[in-house]
């Protein structure tokens, strides 16, 4: 039994899964099951796509975001790379079973994984003309003698304004990725094959404004309006390229997501609200917008802080852990929680609750590995962007600190699962993403570690199973795969 994984990253389900003129993706449905997908905290590409590949949470990853906490210091960010996770992974515990992988953009890629197959780095690879990006080494200079070009690997400066650029940029980079996903399946043996579209997040985070009627900055009528419509068209078309190329009789297909979307309101201001609640003290204020790195804070007095991005990590200046810590261990928790309560009454800009989601690690996580933060914080559950940067003299602000955005990460992504040996059908609830791991052995007939985390859908869902269609692999090569994308870009 093969196992063809494809990552659609930050799928929206009432996107994938609701869109009807999806004709191969709804064949699947029909096949198999599907449902929302509940992520990780934070819903965020890394750990989220690695939580998944290792069915570990974040905590036990020890990996919370893009950038972390080196140490207890308040300078040290470490950037999180492919050496950043040493958990085996599922094509690891496949490859002592004498299994071949073949993996195309898993997060974090770079520098490229030793596998027993094949590696093709991620959109944290630098650059493809010049670096290595793929295992064995040699496979990266095929990859581009093949595209007569460097591989790309994401739509470099994707937060812009220049929205035709963008979208001809991003539908072209999928194209090229979906090439070299058939060619290395038609001429490569695998027994695992794992890709993840990049293209989809970016797009979302591009064009989310013009497609969502309720976005407050929606433009109506604008050119941009079917760009993502548009750009599941051209997925759906690639999609049925691919199953033509595997023998459904003899194949788990996976489509996932690893977080969902939603509109984006806004940016909250955290460490300026840190500061309005005298938790936060600088020697001075900023004449300008100033990133957290670069203020002069006053360690001695200050008992907080906040990075900023997708969702906020709060840190406490605790005695005796940090440098300078001010907040006695006997205070710690007492501290923590009315931190906490502040946090969650935050409000909006018209005074209206936002809804924030604060939680403590040890309530989410299994372990607490390398440095994570005292508090996860999704503003306006997730409605809001955290902003670390101070300067702004206000809570609340349109713009974002990074460029352009339209959209937030959503705390459910989507899954479309058809196999021969899938039990599960129909539409099901109570999918977790780490749950994916264990159920992709299953289905293979693989032992499960005991390490992992989640548990297989078939043992998970036996109760919540809907009526369905059988899987029929013929009935699903009787209607020839549409690959017209014609027009899309």
């Amino acid at each position: 039994m093969k196992t063809l994984v494809l990552g659609l990253d930050c799928a929206a389900p009432e996107l994938l899964l609701g869109y009807e003129h999806l004709t191969n993706i709804r064949r699947l449905m029909e096949a198999g099951c599907y449902g929302r997908l509940e992520s990780v905290i934070p819903p965020i590409t890394v750990p989220a796509w690695m939580c998944m590949s290792t069915s570990q949470d974040p905590g036990s990853l020890g990996v919370y975001g893009f950038r972390n906490r080196a140490d207890h210091s308040y300078d040290k960010l470490s950037i999180v790379t492919a050496r950043s996770i040493q958990t085996p992974a599922i094509w690891d515990y496949l490859a002592t079973e004498g299994k071949r992988s073949i993996c195309i953009g898993v997060p974090p890629g770079w520098p490229p994984r030793k596998v027993n197959g094949l590696w093709v780095g991620c959109f944290l690879t630098p650059d493809t003309s010049k670096d290595v990006f793929t295992h064995p080494p040699e496979l990266g200079a095929k990859l581009n003698a093949l595209l007569g070009e460097p591989y790309p690997v994401d739509a470099k400066g994707f937060r812009t304004d220049d929205k035709a650029w963008l979208r001809d940029q991003i539908f072209a980079l999928s194209r090229t990725q979906f090439q070299v996903v058939r060619h290395l399946m038609q001429n490569e043996p695998w027994d695992y094959f794992q890709f993840v579209d990049i293209g989809l997040d970016r797009v979302h985070h591009g064009f989310w404004k013009y497609h969502d009627p309720n976005h407050v900055d929606h433009e109506p009528n604008s050119p941009f309006q079917h760009v993502i419509r548009d750009y599941y068209t051209q997925l759906d078309a690639e999609i049925g390229r691919v199953l033509e190329l595997v023998d459904l009789n003899d194949t788990t297909v996976l489509l996932v997501s690893d977080h969902g979307a939603r509109s984006l309101d806004g940016g909250f201001c955290v460490n300026e609200w840190l500061i309005q609640q005298g938790d936060l003290v600088l020697h001075e204020y900023p004449d300008t917008v100033t990133p957290f790195a670069k203020l002069a804070v006053d360690w001695s007095r200050t008992r907080a802080w906040s990075e900023g991005g997708y969702y906020a990590r709060v840190f406490l200046n605790r005695k005796g852990r940090e440098p300078q810590g001010v907040i006695e261990p006997a205070d710690y928790e007492t501290y923590r929680d009315d931190l906490k309560a502040r946090l969650e009454a935050t409000y909006g800009p018209t005074g209206q609750p936002l809804g924030t989601l604060v939680v403590r690690p040890e309530d989410v996580y299994h372990q607490i590995k390398n440095v994570a933060p005292d508090l996860i914080v999704h503003f306006g559950a997730l409605a809001w962007r955290s902003i670390g940067g101070v300067g702004y003299r206000e809570l609340h602000i349109r713009e974002n600190d990074t460029g352009p955005d339209d959209c937030n990460h959503a705390q459910f992504g989507a899954f479309v699962l058809a196999s021969p040996e899938n039990q599960v059908r129909g539409n099901v609830e109570g999918a977790h993403l780490l749950d994916i791991a264990p159920t992709l052995l299953d289905l293979g007939g693989s032992n499960i570690p005991s390490a992992m985390q989640g548990k297989p859908l078939r043992l998970k869902l036996a109760s919540q199973t809907a009526d369905g269609v059988d899987f029929n692999a013929e009935g699903l090569r009787r209607t020839k795969l549409s690959g017209d994308v014609s027009g899309l870009a």
